[in-house]
Parts: structure tokens; C-alpha cells; sequence
């Protein structure tokens, strides 16, 4: 697993290698991944799917493994969750960009996952990093913003107090690259240039 975050902004994207789901099919296991994540996060109640679909497979050349292009499938979807210890009542809403491209000749799903704060809770942990209230946008923080849309941010969470709570500024407006934007450049230009480390074999 490889994670990446920009803690000014609560914003973060992961990489990761798994065991193939054998037992999912290939058009739902994104949704499959995206519930999976929503279990670990006890958000299952909340989770709004926003959606799903099938990637241009022109688009993953740096995911190919052998000949046959691997199956690629994506969804959206808005999660409620709370950082650590901090349990309900201190809930972030954020919004989860993932893929999964499965890499079924080598046992593998690809599973990658951007996550965009829209509302930071005033009770959550972060509210004291971001800062509560309206954050601001991306762009005008030279930042690469999520999506174009409204953010927000609430002021009562870890997050509020490093993040800010309250109303996100979007990601162009605070000058940074769009998380939404993020995800589809970090999907598209994923590459693996050595599937032996996972035991592929000398043909990778």
C-alpha cells in the first residue's frame, strides 16, 4: 500500500495491491470495493453511491499485463467517517474517487482510491488543522482541486481544527488540482514496471 496526502486540505489518494475477489463479478467490484470500504469504516449506513461505471481501457496501457487488457471499473460515492477514536457524532463527510483494474492472470486486483472532504465535522480532529468554516478553493491555493464544486467543511472535529470546519473552498479557487482530477491522472498514468515483485513471473 502506498498513500499520499496533502494534510492542509485533508485530502489523500492510495495505491494498493490485493488478492483477487475471485467471487465479485467485474461489473460491480468497484461498487464492491467502495461498500468494502464503507463496512471498515462503519459508513455503510450512510453511504450515498453517486457512480459506477466502465474505464477506456486505452487509457490503462501502463496496467497491461500479457496480451489481454485487464477489466477496469470505477465509482464515486459519499461516505460519513470519523477519524481514529473519535466514533458518530464526529463524522466527516467525503466524497471517495476509486478504481480497480483486475489483473486476473496474476490473481490480482489494482484498487485505487482518492478521498475529498466535503463537510469537516466542528467535533472531528481534523477541524483543527483545516480550520473550520469555508475553505479555500484548490486553484487559488496552487493546489490541484478535487472537483469543481462547493466543499465544506464543519467546525467540531479533529479535522476542523488543523483542516477547518465547515463550508471546503473548491480546489481551483485556493489554487490546487481538483482530488476528482488527481484521481483520474494517478489511474491513467499508473504503471507497474516490474510484475515480478508479486511473483508474475519473467514474461512481465
Amino acid at each position: 500500500m502506498e498513500v499520499i496526502v496533502d494534510p492542509t486540505r485533508d485530502e489523500s489518494l492510495i495505491f494498493e495491491l490485493l488478492d483477487l475477489k475471485n467471487e465479485v463479478a467485474d461489473h460491480e467490484s468497484a461498487t464492491w470495493f467502495l461498500r468494502d470500504l464503507a463496512v471498515e469504516q462503519d459508513a455503510t449506513d450512510n453511504m450515498v453511491l453517486e457512480h459506477s461505471g466502465t474505464m477506456e481501457l486505452t487509457e490503462l496501457t501502463g496496467l497491461h499485463y500479457g496480451n489481454a487488457p485487464p477489466p477496469a471499473m470505477t465509482a464515486v460515492g459519499q461516505l460519513s467517517i470519523s477519524k481514529g477514536k473519535q466514533g458518530r457524532g464526529a463524522e466527516n463527510i467525503v466524497q471517495a474517487y476509486l478504481a480497480n483494474i483486475r489483473q486476473k492472470n496474476i490473481s490480482t486486483d489494482v484498487l485505487i482510491t482518492a478521498y475529498e472532504p466535503l463537510l469537516i465535522n466542528p467535533l472531528s480532529e481534523r477541524a483543527r488543522t483545516v480550520g473550520a468554516g469555508i475553505t479555500v478553493p484548490a486553484v487559488q491555493s496552487g493546489c490541484l482541486p478535487v472537483q469543481e464544486s462547493l466543499v465544506v467543511y464543519c467546525s467540531l472535529s479533529e479535522i476542523a481544527r488543523t483542516v477547518g470546519a465547515g463550508i471546503a473552498v473548491p480546489a481551483e479557487q485556493s489554487g490546487c488540482v481538483p482530488v476528482q482530477e488527481v484521481f483520474r491522472q494517478a489511474v491513467t498514468s499508473f504503471k507497474v514496471h516490474d510484475w515480478n515483485f508479486i511473483g508474475a513471473g519473467e514474461g512481465a
